[in-house]
């Protein structure tokens, strides 16, 4: 496991408790270090809006953002079952749980993977979403690696809901909303840009954050700048 690397993400989502920070892009971050540190094939990022309906906020990858989806559209998995109970569901073999989610378990087979853990983000008895780990290969999970990831659950839900405590209830259900727009627009940008490149959603989106970053942008701000063909973006889009 990267130490370095783990310190580092630690330090990025606390850096966020007290900072106007881009929800999609903090919650891409924390899937993409679950992969990156903790081995996972796969990770993806579920929350509850405003009428308390998962939605999905973020994920490692576009095979596996369209897994999570399968999952709410046939409202059955471990992901929902996380969420549903605040506890953790931890499945190292799917063969085995084909009667419990057989149109879930299906689905996942057919996108590669043979096993899943899904950690309740919550804070004492409010649970916001679950973060979902998948792997390719069925077999026991690292108990130690389950800590870190619950670990990263739970500082992840921390920023999420440290403005409660000055702006109360009704901060978190705004914020949400706000990401759920954003993500709307996102998928529209990406779906321009793969097309106007040539490339696949995935490598699209890698392009729209890295420019974000690069010129010190909202995600959002710049998925809109790229739908509506606002401005120039020089190196992004010709």
């Amino acid at each position: 496991m990267n130490q370095q690397l783990l310190a580092k993400t630690f330090v990025e989502l606390a850096d966020n408790l007290v900072a106007d920070f881009d929800l999609i892009d903090f919650l891409r971050l924390l899937t993409d270090r679950c992969v990156g540190i903790l081995g996972a094939s796969a990770a993806g990022v579920l929350l509850a809006d405003r009428d308390g309906k998962l939605r999905v906020m973020a994920a490692s990858d576009e095979q596996v953002r369209l897994l999570e989806l399968f999952q709410l559209q046939n409202d059955q998995g471990p992901c929902l079952e996380c969420f549903r109970t605040g506890t953790p569901v931890i499945v190292p073999d799917l063969t085995r749980e084909i009667d419990r989610w057989p149109r879930f378990v299906t689905a996942a087979h057919r996108s590669g993977f043979g096993a899943v853990q899904a950690l309740p983000m919550r804070l004492r008895e409010e649970v916001v979403g679950a973060l979902n780990l998948f792997r390719a290969t069925p077999g026991p999970f690292d108990p130690a690696s389950t800590l870190i990831a619950q670990a990263l659950a739970d500082v992840a839900t921390i920023s999420l809901l440290q403005q409660r405590t000055t702006h109360r209830s009704t901060v978190l259900n705004e914020q949400l909303q706000t990401a759920l727009n954003s993500r709307v627009l996102i998928e529209q940008a990406k779906g321009k840009l793969a097309e106007r490149q040539g490339s696949d959603m995935e490598q699209a989106f890698t392009t729209l954050r890295s420019y974000a970053r690069a010129h010190n942008r909202r995600l959002s701000d710049l998925a809109r700048a790229v739908i509506d063909d606002s401005e120039p973006l020089p190196g992004l889009v010709a």
